[in-house]
């Protein structure tokens, strides 16, 4: 097995706290539950033939059209006036930096391995996550998808990642806490660990780095 040389890990879930908790957290404080907000995204899917949050990750949609239609979708079902505005800014209050992962990474690239994140991401909350840590300092390649058009587990947004940072799958280590996106790298030849916590995934990231 070929020696670990470049590793890709994802922005939320892995490098902050969980993402389900913090947004149950916010749709709590909402006063809107998550089995309403499933079945808003799921109506406004099958209206408009897409998945609205597909097409906001991917930058085909705006952040406003996103949330106005959400917002719009969900009073029309409660029968109540649902305002989603300052979302964003609310989201990023509930989420924290993990900062074992994030001192981790940092120590990673010391060793002397390529760092890439590849992130789901929202085009307008850019500045709110990259806020959140030293990202420049320990990643030398970003790969957002509201920005390249493809999002994981598209096989198109780890090729952008794997050319910017001029790796190849088989020597590329790949960390996400979803695993569709972590079958995704797989799928190219990259190794990939599901983030389930700090612990678990360093213990299994320096399990790779020790073959090959």
């Amino acid at each position: 097995m070929s020696r670990v040389e470049a590793i890709i890990s994802d922005f939320g879930g892995v490098l902050t706290s969980p993402l389900l908790e913090s947004f149950a957290g916010l749709m709590q404080a909402s006063g809107i539950s998550l089995e309403s907000v499933g079945k808003a995204m799921a109506a406004i899917a099958e209206r408009e033939g897409s998945n609205p949050l597909f097409e906001l990750e991917t930058g085909r949609i705006t952040e406003a059209a996103f949330m106005g239609a959400l917002s719009e979708q969900l009073s029309a079902a409660t029968g109540e006036e649902v305002e989603l505005d300052g979302f964003g800014e609310r989201y990023f209050q509930q989420l924290k930096p993990n900062e074992p992962m994030i001192g981790y990474m940092r120590e990673l690239r010391g060793r002397g391995h390529k760092m890439a994140i590849c992130t789901n991401n929202i085009r307008e909350w850019e500045a709110h996550w990259r806020a959140m840590l030293p990202v420049d300092e320990i990643f030398e390649v970003v790969v957002d998808s509201a920005f390249v058009g493809s999002r994981k587990p598209e096989p198109r947004i780890y090729e952008i990642t794997l050319e910017r940072l001029s790796a190849d799958p088989e020597t590329t280590l790949f960390i996400d806490d979803v695993e569709i996106n972590c079958a995704g790298a797989r799928e190219l030849g990259m190794r990939a660990i599901r983030f389930r916590s700090t612990e678990q995934a360093i213990a299994e990231i320096e399990a790779a780095l020790g073959e090959g």
